[in-house]
């Protein structure tokens, strides 16, 4: 960049003002001086208030804010971290098990779990999965387009479910996997990655091997589809909706050479960003705040494309430690790990891996997986407290 023509500096003497002041100007001069010094003092005011409110998020409610990341007080150093958006808020701990989608099949399936749950647990919240990954809706949705994609696998509705769960004392948060969607796009294909020659659905591998579309965020039919299913849920009894699945598919060169140039842009993470902060403002105006739950092991690899703390509204993320996913190891910086023995010490080790990626947020750490059971909890409560964290989710 050229530097900018200053222009020719002009010199000045300094004068000595040689003549005495009157009574009435020093008065006057007086009175200046104290205006001046009341203008600083109240601009001094109003910019340390407008800095604090900076630190809160817009749209956070009370309970929200409650939510928050502590670490041991051990250290006075680690005090100071994660983001107290009301400090007026009493810091809690947000202890919460989970539901799968054969829990919601019926009243009765809904029923036995919940007792199941309350036998032995610490949890205050039970989560559930109302859309899971791959795109089925396991509660019975008003939404038309989903019953007619054949997404719908429960007759429960939303507030039976709320219902059976605050009867048992606790209190119910919603689960939404947003864009691991590969039933909707089968019968809207308006919603689906297209490729560029033709217009066609783009699939993740050939038919032969069981290819399958994904519901793309580009399109305006995917945003009006999750929109609609996150009013429905965020107007029931839920006290948060946790979304999940904010996520391109693994798109391999020869993909991208088929799709539009903006999946090849290095900056496509902000369509993510939009998306969540367009359902946690459509949840916020419900009182139901929204969380972003994120996979420890896209931490850990470095491909939580959604994970931009600059950008994003939200305040409290999920770093969702999938026991499955570990199983096929972990590479970071082209240094493979394994992940072998009980929950607990899988936790142990991918959160020796990730801690240090996941600061600036309130987080809560979740586990799951086909292995992990309500009888781990107390064993993973312990295993996360080692690194500094109280909330917690299992299953």
């Amino acid at each position: 960049m050229k530097d900018k023509n200053k222009g020719r500096k002009i010199y000045k003497t300094k004068e000595t003002n040689t003549y005495q002041k009157s009574v009435s100007s020093k008065i006057f001069s007086a009175g200046l001086t104290v205006l001046f010094l009341g203008g600083v003092v109240f601009i001094g005011y109003s910019s340390a208030d407008q800095l604090m409110h900076l630190k809160k998020k817009k749209g956070d409610s009370e309970k929200f804010s409650s939510i928050v990341m502590e670490y041991s007080s051990d250290d006075s150093s680690e005090l100071d971290v994660g983001v107290i958006n009301n400090p007026e808020a009493t810091a809690m701990e947000f202890r919460c098990v989970g539901l799968t989608a054969d829990d919601l099949k019926s009243e009765l399936a809904l029923e036995t779990a919940v007792n199941r749950i309350t036998a032995n647990t610490e949890a205050e919240y039970i989560m559930v999965p109302l859309k899971t990954s791959g795109g089925n809706v396991n509660y019975n949705t008003t939404n038309k387009r989903a019953q007619l994609s054949g997404a719908v696998t429960s007759q429960l509705g939303l507030n039976e479910i709320c219902f059976a769960i605050r009867t048992a004392g606790y209190k119910p948060v919603a689960n939404i996997s947003l864009l691991s969607d590969n039933v909707y796009p089968q019968t809207y294909p308006e919603s689906s990655y297209k490729t560029v020659d033709d217009g066609s659905r783009w699939i993740d591998n050939s038919v032969e091997n069981g290819g399958k579309p994904w519901i793309s965020p580009y399109t305006e039919e995917c945003k009006k589809y999750i929109s609609l299913l996150v009013n429905e849920i965020s107007s029931a009894d839920f006290e948060y909706i946790v979304c999940s699945d904010i996520v391109f598919p693994e798109f391999r060169e020869g993909d991208l050479e088929l799709l539009d140039d903006a999946l090849s842009d290095p900056e496509r993470y902000l369509v993510l960003t939009s998306l969540m902060n367009t359902v946690y403002s459509d949840a916020m105006k419900k009182s139901c705040p929204a969380m972003l739950e994120v996979s420890a092991v896209d931490i850990a690899e470095g491909r939580a494309e959604v994970l931009q703390p600059m950008l994003l509204s939200i305040s409290t993320l999920i770093v969702d430690i999938n026991t499955d996913e570990l199983a096929a190891g972990v590479e970071v910086d082209g240094m493979p790990y394994d992940f072998i023995g009980a929950p607990d010490e899988k936790v142990k080790k991918i959160l020796a891996l990730i801690c240090d990626k996941i600061d600036g947020f309130n987080v809560v750490i979740r586990v799951s997986g086909k292995g992990v059971e309500a009888g781990d909890e107390l064993k993973i409560k312990e295993a996360i407290n080692g690194y500094g964290f109280k909330s917690y989710s299992v299953g």
